[in-house]
This record gives C-alpha cells, sequence and structure tokens, in this order.
C-alpha cells in the first residue's frame, strides 16, 4: 500500500498547484486524476482553450474590419473552422504537456482513476474495474465544478450546448441563442459572433454580467449591442423544442407574462456551474457540505473530517482558477506548518472580450449597501493619447477610494488588455495603498495604463487630460 503525506484529488489549477507547492516544501505528494489528460476543466474545456478561440476569432475580425483604415490592404479573410480549432488544440496540448511536466519535475506521483475518500487517511482510486487503497497523512479535495443545467432541457452537446460544447462546434451556426448573461456566455458569444452568427442572448436578471459593477455592466452592454449582440433581460426560456430542423425556444418574462419563441440552430446554456462531488464518498466519510452543496470548510480550509481539507470551485467563493491556485499554495503551506492565507479581498475578475472587461474589490452597489462613504474617479479611453492613436476608445477606469482615508477600495475597467491592467490596482490593493500613491507613480507614456493613473488623479478631482 502506498503512502503519502498528501493525495490531491483533482489537478485543475487549484490541484496541481497545491501538488506542487507541497511538493517544494518537502512532502511525498501524489495525485488523482480520472480524466485522461491533466489540468481540469480550465485547461481542458474552458479558460484556455476559449481564450485560444477569443484570440483567433479576434483576429479574423480585425482582418476584415480594421485593416483596411490602418492602410494595410488584404483580401476578405476567409475562415477555416477546422484549422482554428487545430490551433485551439495545439494550445489545449501544450498547457496540458506542462502540467505533466511539473509533475514528474516536482516528483509527484500520478493516480489515474476516480478518487473516493474512504476515512481519515484512505483513499480509494478505481480505474477499468481495478482499485487500490492509498494511505496518506492529509487529504486535498480539488474537484472543481460542473455545468449547471435547465429544468427540462437536455443539453447533447450537439444542438443544445454547455460551455463545452460550444468550444467545438464543427460550423458556425446561423443564429446562436445564449441562456445566461454571465462572463462565459458572454464570451463565447463573443466567438461565435465575430465568426458569422447572430447572437440574442436571454438573461433572467435585468442586468448582464451580475455581480460586476453597475454602471461598468450598461457601458458593457452598450458596447457588445454595437458589436451586434440582441439581449432580452428579465427572461427565462423554459423548454427548448428539439423536433424540426432549427431549436424552438420558449422564452417568457421573468416575473411571469406572454411567451414567446426565439428560434435558433445552437442553444448555448450557461447558467453558472456547481461543486463537483460525485463519487467521493463525501457523506459517507463524514466531510460535510453546506446547502448549496459546496464542502464547508473553516478559514484553514479544514473540513470536517480531520486531515482532509478543501479549494477552489468545490468550496464558497467565486469560482476563478487564480482564487483555486491562492488557494492550493494556501492550503498546503498550512499542512506544512506555515501560515497560508488568501486575501479574498483581491482576486480580480477579468471578462475576456474585445474590449476585455476587468474588476478587483468592491462595486459601488457594495460599498452602498455596506454603508461605506466613497470617492469616485473615472478616466475615458477617449482621453488616452495611446488609445486615439490606436482607435481603441472604448471604456473607461473606475477607482473607488474611501473618502477618509483615500485607501482604494474597488477597480474596475473597460477597455482593451484591461485584464492586464487590473494588476497594478491588485498590488496596490495588497499593500493597502491610497488612490493618491497611485496618482503620483509615475506611468510610462504613452501607454493605456496611463487612464489608471488619471483616474487615480481624478479621485482627488486633478485629473490632467480630462
Amino acid at each position: 500500500m502506498a503512502t503519502y503525506d498528501l493525495v490531491v484529488i483533482g489537478t485543475g489549477p487549484g490541484g496541481y498547484v497545491c501538488a506542487v507547492r507541497a511538493s517544494q516544501l518537502g512532502m511525498k505528494v501524489a495525485v488523482v486524476e480520472k480524466n485522461a489528460t491533466l489540468g481540469g476543466t480550465c485547461l481542458n474545456v474552458g479558460c484556455m482553450p476559449s481564450k485560444a478561440l477569443l484570440h483567433a476569432s479576434e483576429m479574423f475580425e480585425e482582418a476584415g474590419h480594421s485593416f483596411a483604415k490602418m492602410g494595410v490592404s488584404v483580401s476578405s479573410p476567409k475562415l477555416d473552422l477546422p484549422a482554428m480549432m487545430n490551433f485551439k488544440q495545439q494550445g489545449i496540448d501544450g498547457n496540458v504537456k506542462g502540467v505533466e511536466f511539473l509533475m514528474k519535475k516536482n516528483k509527484v506521483d500520478v493516480l489515474k482513476g476516480t478518487g473516493k475518500i474512504i476515512s481519515a487517511g484512505k483513499v480509494e482510486v478505481s480505474a477499468d474495474g481495478k482499485s487500490q487503497v492509498i494511505e496518506t497523512k492529509n487529504i486535498v479535495i480539488a474537484t472543481g465544478s460542473d455545468i449547471a443545467r435547465l429544468k427540462g432541457i437536455e443539453i447533447d452537446e450537439k444542438r443544445i450546448v454547455s460551455s463545452t460544447g460550444a468550444l467545438s462546434l464543427d460550423k458556425v451556426p446561423g443564429k446562436l441563442l445564449i441562456v445566461g448573461a454571465g462572463v462565459i456566455g458572454l464570451e463565447l458569444g463573443s466567438v461565435w459572433k465575430r465568426l458569422g452568427a447572430e447572437v440574442v442572448v436571454v438573461e433572467f436578471l435585468d442586468r448582464i454580467l451580475p455581480g460586476m459593477d453597475g454602471e461598468i455592466a450598461k457601458q458593457f452592454q452598450r458596447i457588445l449591442e454595437k458589436q451586434g449582440f440582441a439581449f432580452k433581460l428579465g427572461a427565462k426560456v423554459t423548454g427548448v423544442d428539439t423536433s424540426g430542423k432549427t431549436l424552438k425556444a420558449t422564452v417568457e418574462p421573468a416575473a411571469g407574462g406572454t411567451a414567446e419563441t426565439i428560434e435558433a440552430d445552437v442553444v448555448l446554456v450557461c447558467i453558472g456551474r456547481v461543486p463537483y462531488t460525485d463519487g467521493l464518498g463525501l457523506k459517507e466519510a463524514g466531510v460535510a457540505l453546506d446547502p448549496r452543496g459546496r464542502v464547508q470548510i473553516d478559514p484553514h480550509f479544514a473540513t470536517s473530517l480531520k486531515g482532509v481539507y478543501a479549494i477552489g470551485d468545490v468550496v464558497a467563493g467565486p469560482m476563478l482558477a487564480h482564487k483555486a491556485e491562492d488557494e492550493g499554495v494556501a492550503v498546503a503551506e498550512i499542512i506544512a506548518g506555515q501560515a497560508g492565507h488568501v486575501n479574498y479581498d483581491v482576486i480580480p475578475g477579468v471578462v475576456y472580450t474585445t474590449p476585455e472587461v476587468s474588476s478587483v474589490g468592491k462595486t459601488e452597489e457594495e460599498l452602498k449597501q455596506a454603508g461605506v462613504a466613497y470617492t469616485v474617479g473615472k478616466f475615458p479611453f477617449t482621453a488616452n493619447g495611446r488609445s486615439k492613436v490606436n482607435q481603441t476608445t472604448d471604456g473607461f477606469v473606475k477607482i473607488l477610494a474611501d473618502a477618509k482615508t483615500d485607501r482604494v477600495l474597488g477597480v474596475h475597467i473597460i477597455g482593451i488588455e484591461a485584464g492586464e491592467m487590473i494588476h497594478e490596482a491588485c498590488v496596490l490593493m495588497e499593500f493597502g495603498g491610497s488612490a493618491e500613491d497611485l496618482a503620483r507613480t509615475c506611468h510610462a507614456h504613452p501607454t493605456r495604463s496611463e487612464a489608471v493613473k488619471e483616474a487615480a488623479l481624478a479621485v482627488g478631482k486633478r485629473a490632467i487630460h480630462m
């Protein structure tokens, strides 16, 4: 019987990062993975492949619509969808091999099969009808999440698809109906819109991007509508008729009322994700779940069963790969007797559309609800020199600072490369920095990041270029 200091179940960003850090700290580590490849949803059917298609479709769009005005004459681009999918697969393969390399480099044993917790210190790994029991001092559950499903609408990954199927369509749908106006729906909608699909988004709430700053969401919706997106907000899909050549979705007002029928070639259901705990044997082993099916943990990631911890999408908090990674490092350090910690007030979020949307910290709505007095500084990219000369002026930077202390509490950006620009705000907030600290930090000219400095200046009503 193999014996380890730590067995991690799941090799997504949280699981494999946890394994690497534990190995660095001198532990003998194994990971358990039920799929053929390492890397979890993120590397195989989530974050990474979607970014490949977002990039490729953006290049297609630019070649068709932006090159001419810059004086670059090319013939109309032709879409080779199989080649684009191959480009995506090359990216997946490269990242998966990278994780395999990290496991070897850090002497982490990879156990292929389904992991089940038998008791404290024992994990059963089953594959191809055979099973073995592994002894370990500690166990980390890092099994991630699965797609949330709509009652009465069966996903076949061909015509009614989840995010997984939407990443592998064999042709561009004439009309794509997206259920859910969250990050995943808007990103995948962007891909297929650029490649020629008509896109309609149905959202139960009266706004897009639930949880993001309201002003940012409104401006972003206007930008997407200019790009050709159609939105039906405050509405719900109650059924999809699959009997004909085209799908017929029944859409009703969320508050009740007259239903309408929307025809589509493909329906993408992306209403969120749910913790994945199937087959782990948690109930039998005595690992408690909360009412939403997430593994319950204390502030040190420990579950109700001694020596068993949980991280990532399977526990409370934002379902983001980088949040899982930070938790993976923290729990490995805690197990090693160190002071692992995650600052949940500084977890950035990014929507990888064009333009991008990024956010860290509190929204205006959250600050109002908490009764915190705050100051707002905003700066539009229309007033940023680099954005002007590149003719990429959509969006703005918004900084929220404590009215008394000037400490930055939240930063929200819509714009080209917003996902890269957010990180100076993250670093500032980790050190408890003020808007003035940011405003007095020299920024290279001409860069889009100057808009962040100007928004910080605007907090004190002293922006220079506006």
